[in-house]
């Protein structure tokens, strides 16, 4: 999800019954934060992005009048929100390093892990928008492979903060002696390096997982390195089985590099899922979305997303992989991961008009079960980040068709278990553990 109207469907809000228009609304996402729960999601992913897709003709004409990310607002303040509303969903967000202070950020962090009990993760992105650049006082954005470097020494801070400077044991609300804190087990940290200079005691108490747990979704080599460096869950966005299978392959190989187990890290694939009572009512709403979903406003994401202006092209072109400072496996994951095909920019255009880079299954619920069941096999993926088309049907037709269906086989939880995201998730204690980088800094 994204607060906004336009995720990754554009022309969608235009149905009759899709409901995202609601976005400024708080009831719109306590409900859907109830109906997920009800489904026993692991958490609501709440993505973001600074700036606007005006790469597209050199213009955000066909972002606007599409609704494509944008109007945008901020999704933090929703999280409180929604984790008040609920007991055991998770939020996952998207904030980026790139415009962002290491202490300010680890503050917002620790306060929201406070409010949810333990239930926020952190997307960790690195931006990819010339125009929020622009919007935050930048000139250009950081080389692509420096964004990353960057972002290195922006965790570095941060997990001294969260992990270094309160030591287990310095909470002591001890109300007879008028001790709320140890000073002796509170630390100053003192970082100075090439980007970042940070002195002092980390204004918050530890929360319930000290460190956020930590997603990643970078695609490219540099990106990867970071990943199997940083996350404990990574994101994975390719467009056919083949893609999605070569994707996990490297990023296990990638934590391997990085010293870690290669299944310490749990890889979902986006996918999109439309499913309903029967397979012809689903391939019938699949029609109805293809014919609904607006080419103006895909081509604009998509041209954003590789950083090409795709106006400057015939629709009938073949892609090539083409290094750009923008996100460098957005056209790899068309050119590249799928040798069998050659793609044009017709094909990846009205591809990423229902559901973005990731797959889609269409069907009624044993259908779309079996298909979740021999992705996961046959790509050695750990889960999925589901997309909507129609907001909410999309998350009311998953519980109420496609849930049963993989309870009923055994492959899927019929309860939240207790504690943490981290230890909900991850099946771990609350805490980053050895040999993740963040544990050394305690």
């Amino acid at each position: 999800m994204m607060n906004c109207v336009g995720h990754l469907a554009p022309g969608q809000w235009t149905a009759p019954d899709d409901r995202s228009v609601g976005y400024l609304d708080t009831d719109y996402w306590v409900e859907l934060a109830q109906v997920l729960e009800r489904g026993l999601f692991d958490g609501l992913f709440l993505g973001d992005v600074t700036g606007i897709y005006d790469v597209f003709g050199a213009s955000p004409a066909a972002a606007l009048r599409t609704a494509a990310q944008v109007p945008m607002n901020d999704p933090v303040p929703l999280i409180p929100l929604m984790a008040h509303a609920t007991r055991h969903l998770g939020f996952g967000v998207t904030v980026s390093v790139a415009y962002e202070a290491p202490y300010l950020l680890a503050r917002r962090f620790t306060t929201l892990d406070h409010l949810t009990r333990g239930r926020v993760a952190w997307n960790v992105v690195t931006s990819y928008l010339q125009s929020g650049a622009r919007s935050l006082g930048q000139t250009e954005l950081r080389a692509h492979d420096e964004r990353y470097d960057r972002a290195d020494e922006f965790l570095e801070v941060c997990y001294q903060l969260w992990e270094g400077s309160w030591q287990e044991g310095a909470v002591r609300r001890d109300p007879q002696r008028g001790v709320y804190a140890d000073p002796d087990r509170v630390r100053p940290i003192v970082h100075k390096g090439r980007y970042f200079e940070s002195e002092g005691i980390f204004q918050c108490e530890p929360s319930p997982q000290r460190t956020p747990l930590l997603f990643q979704a970078g695609g490219s080599a540099r990106g990867a390195r970071f990943a199997a460096r940083h996350a404990e869950c990574i994101f994975l966005g390719a467009p056919t089985r083949n893609g999605l299978r070569t994707s996990a392959l490297a990023i296990r190989a990638a934590l391997e590099q990085a010293g870690r187990a290669p299944d310490s890290a749990q890889l979902f694939g986006m996918l999109t899922v439309i499913v309903d009572e029967t397979a012809q009512r689903a391939q019938e709403r699949y029609e109805a979305y293809r014919q609904r979903g607006s080419y103006e406003g895909a081509i604009a994401l998509l041209s954003g997303w590789t950083g090409i202006d795709l106006s400057g092209y015939q629709p009938d072109d073949t892609l090539s992989y083409v290094d750009t400072n923008a996100g460098q496996s957005a056209l790899a994951s068309f050119s590249k991961l799928d040798p069998e095909r050659e793609w044009t920019v017709r094909d990846a255009v009205e591809f990423v008009t229902i559901g973005g880079r990731g797959a889609v299954v269409v069907g009624d619920a044993v259908q779309v079960a079996d298909e979740l069941q021999s992705l996961m096999e046959e790509t050695g993926i750990d889960g999925f980040n589901l997309a909507w088309v129609e907001s909410p049907r999309t998350f009311h037709d998953v519980v109420r068709y496609l849930v049963p269906e993989l309870q009923r086989r055994g492959a899927y939880k019929t309860a939240y278990a207790e504690g943490t995201l981290r230890e909900k998730l991850l099946g771990r204690g609350p805490y980053l553990e050895a040999p993740h980088v963040g544990a050394s800094f305690r």
